[in-house]
C-alpha cells in the first residue's frame, strides 16, 4: 500500500515549493458524460507567483517555534507535560500550533499571512474573494441562505441540496420553491436539474432572489453549471452552487470544471472532502461577476454571525497547505485519477458488479462525472450496500464513504494513492446473501409532501412528539434526512407521509443507518407542528 503525508511546512523563512508542483495545470475544452472541462483560459490561476507557498501555514509554525509564556486560551497552554493525554494521543506539535485567533502576525490585519492565503486561494479557484471556514461546507451554506432575502422574496433551490441549506432556510426566513431533480430509480438516488427545469421555477417564483444547485452530487454526477447559470442570469438572479464534493475540481485537464469557471456566482466548497484538508475545514468562493459588488458585502456580514470566535489555527492551516498541494500537484492528482480508473476497469472486467456511472448518460441532466468518486452497484454482485459497507469495514479494514440498499461510494482523495487491489480484492470476496439471483425489495427514495408552511414557520411553532403512525398527514417541525449523504427527505412545513416515515424507519434499522434530526434513533416518533396552540 502506498500512502504519503504531507508535512507542515518550515518557517517562513524558508517557504517551500508544495509537495509534487512539476508544472501549470491546464484543461481542455471538451464536454462529455465522462468529464466536462474547462478551457485553459477559464482554468483556476494555479500557477502564479508565491502559489506553492503556504503564507498561514508557514507563519504559524514560525509562530509555534518562539518560548512563549502563554497565558491565554486554550487552556493547556501547549503544556505537554501537564496535558500529557493530549500530547500522547496527538503528537506535541499540535499543542504547539493550537492558537487562538486574533494574534499579529497571524491573522490580524489586511497584509496578514492569513488574508495572503485566502487571496491565493481565490487565485487557486478563480475567486474574487475566498473566505476560509472551520465549521464545515455547512457553514458555507448557511451563510449563502442568510444573504438571500437581500436580493429577493423566494429562493429557488434544487430539492436534493444537503440539510444545511435547509437549515438556512430555517435561519433566513426566506420562502423557497424546490426544483424536483431526476431520479435513477434503480439505484434510489437522485442526480441534478436541467436549465429547463430552472428556468420554469425561476419563472413561476415570486420576486426570486437566486437560485441554488447542487453539483457534483454525492453519486459524482456533473450538472450543467454553464446552462444553469445562464438561465439563472437570464432571470436576473445569481446561481449558488453547492460544490462541496468538487473541491478539486478544475486542477487537472482529466477533472471536470470547476463551478467558478462556468459562471456560477457563489460556490461552496468542501475542501477537506477530497481537497485534503483537515476534517471540518472548507472554503467560500465568490465568482467576479456581475453579483459580486452587490454580494460581497451581505457574505461578509454573514460570515461574522456563523463564524466561531475561536477559529481553529489548525483547520486554517490545512486549507492553506491543501491549496498549495492542488495548485502544484498535477501529477499527483493524474495519479490518484489512475488509480480510480484501474478500480473502474477491474470492475468492468470481473463482471460481478456495475457502475453506477456508466448509467449516467441515460439522464439529460448529467453532463459529466468525477473521476475520483466510484459508485458500485452492488446489488447486481447479489449482496446489498449496507451489507457490503459492514462487511468492508468489519472483514476488512476498509472504510467507504457511504452505502444505500443498492449501492456503496468509494472515493479517492485528490492526491492520494490507495491500494486499489486490496479493495478490489475484498469487494469480490464478499459473500452473496442474495441467492438465486434475486434482489430485496428496493427502498426507493420516497416523494416528498405537499408544503404547508415555510421552513422557518414550522421551525418556530409550537410542536409535539406523536407516534410515527399518528404524525403522517401532519406537518413537520423538523428536518429529517438519511444520513449520509445528508439529503433531507423530509423539510420543516410538509406534511408527512407513510412513505417517508417508512423509508425513514427503514434507513434507521440498516447498518450504520442513521436520520440526522429525529427525535429517536428509531423514529418511533416524529415532532409535527401543533396547529392547535
Amino acid at each position: 500500500m502506498n500512502t504519503r503525508s504531507t508535512a507542515l511546512p518550515p518557517p517562513v523563512q524558508q517557504p517551500v515549493r508544495a509537495p509534487g508542483a512539476t508544472g501549470t495545470t491546464e484543461t481542455t475544452g471538451t464536454t462529455g458524460v465522462t468529464g466536462v472541462t474547462g478551457s485553459a483560459s477559464s482554468a483556476p490561476a494555479s500557477r502564479r507567483p508565491g502559489a506553492s507557498r503556504a503564507p498561514y501555514a508557514e507563519a504559524l509554525r514560525a509562530h509555534a517555534g518562539r518560548d512563549w509564556l502563554r497565558l491565554n486560551v486554550p487552556g493547556h497552554a501547549a503544556d505537554t507535560a501537564r496535558f500529557a493525554p493530549l500530547a500522547d494521543l496527538f503528537g506535541p506539535d499540535v499543542l504547539a500550533l493550537d492558537f487562538p485567533p486574533l494574534l499579529d502576525g497571524l491573522d490580524l490585519g489586511d497584509a496578514s499571512p492569513l488574508a495572503e492565503a485566502q487571496d491565493l486561494a481565490a487565485a487557486a479557484w478563480g475567486a474574487r474573494r475566498t473566505w476560509f471556514l472551520t465549521n464545515g461546507a455547512s457553514q458555507a451554506n448557511q451563510i449563502a441562505s442568510l444573504i438571500t432575502p437581500a436580493l429577493g422574496d423566494t429562493l429557488v433551490v434544487q430539492r436534493s441540496v444537503h440539510s444545511s441549506v435547509i437549515d438556512g432556510l430555517v435561519l433566513s426566513g426566506l420562502d423557497a420553491v424546490f426544483v424536483q431533480p431526476s431520479i435513477d430509480a434503480e439505484q434510489g438516488i437522485a442526480h441534478g436539474i436541467t436549465p429547463e427545469a430552472l428556468a420554469r421555477a425561476l419563472a413561476d417564483a415570486d420576486r426570486p432572489a437566486a437560485a441554488y444547485v447542487v453539483s457534483p452530487s454525492y453519486f459524482g454526477a456533473v450538472s450543467d453549471i454553464r446552462g444553469l447559470a445562464d438561465v439563472a442570469h437570464d432571470a436576473g438572479v445569481p446561481l449558488i452552487v453547492d460544490e462541496a464534493w468538487g473541491a478539486h475540481f478544475g486542477f487537472h485537464p482529466r477533472l471536470p470544471a470547476g463551478a467558478l469557471s462556468q459562471g456560477a456566482d457563489l460556490v461552496t466548497s468542501s475542501t477537506h472532502k477530497l481537497g485534503g484538508s483537515l476534517t471540518q475545514s472548507a472554503m467560500l468562493h465568490l465568482a467576479d461577476g456581475p453579483y459580486a459588488d452587490r454580494l460581497e458585502p451581505l457574505i461578509d456580514r454573514a460570515h461574522r454571525m456563523v463564524q466561531s470566535t475561536s477559529a481553529s489555527a489548525l483547520l486554517l492551516a490545512s486549507l492553506d497547505l491543501a491549496r498549495a498541494q492542488l495548485a502544484g500537484g498535477a501529477g499527483e492528482l493524474g495519479e490518484s485519477i489512475d488509480a480510480a480508473d484501474r478500480i473502474r476497469r477491474t470492475i468492468r472486467r470481473l463482471g460481478r458488479f456495475r457502475l453506477v456511472a456508466d448509467t449516467f448518460p441515460a439522464y439529460e441532466d448529467v453532463v459529466g462525472s468525477d473521476p475520483l468518486r466510484i459508485a458500485i452497484d452492488t446489488r447486481h454482485g447479489h449482496i446489498s450496500g449496507h451489507d457490503a459497507r459492514r462487511l468492508l469495514y468489519r472483514d476488512h479494514q476498509i472504510m467507504v464513504e457511504v452505502a444505500t440498499d443498492a449501492a456503496i461510494v468509494a472515493v479517492v482523495g485528490g492526491g492520494s494513492l490507495p491500494d486499489t487491489e486490496r479493495f478490489v480484492e475484498a469487494l469480490h470476496c464478499l459473500p452473496t446473501p442474495l441467492t438465486d439471483g434475486g434482489h430485496q425489495p428496493l427502498q426507493r427514495l420516497p416523494a416528498p409532501g405537499p408544503a404547508r408552511l415555510t421552513t422557518r414557520e414550522a421551525f418556530h411553532r409550537p410542536t409535539r412528539v406523536l407516534p410515527a403512525e399518528e404524525a403522517v398527514g401532519r406537518i413537520s417541525a423538523d428536518t429529517l434526512a438519511a444520513y449520509p449523504p445528508g439529503i433531507p427527505n423530509l423539510l420543516p412545513g410538509e406534511e408527512i407521509t407513510a412513505e417517508v416515515v417508512a423509508f425513514l424507519q427503514h434507513t434507521a434499522r440498516t447498518p450504520h443507518g442513521h436520520v440526522r434530526g429525529a427525535h429517536d434513533a428509531g423514529l418511533t416518533g416524529l415532532r409535527v407542528v401543533d396547529m392547535g396552540l
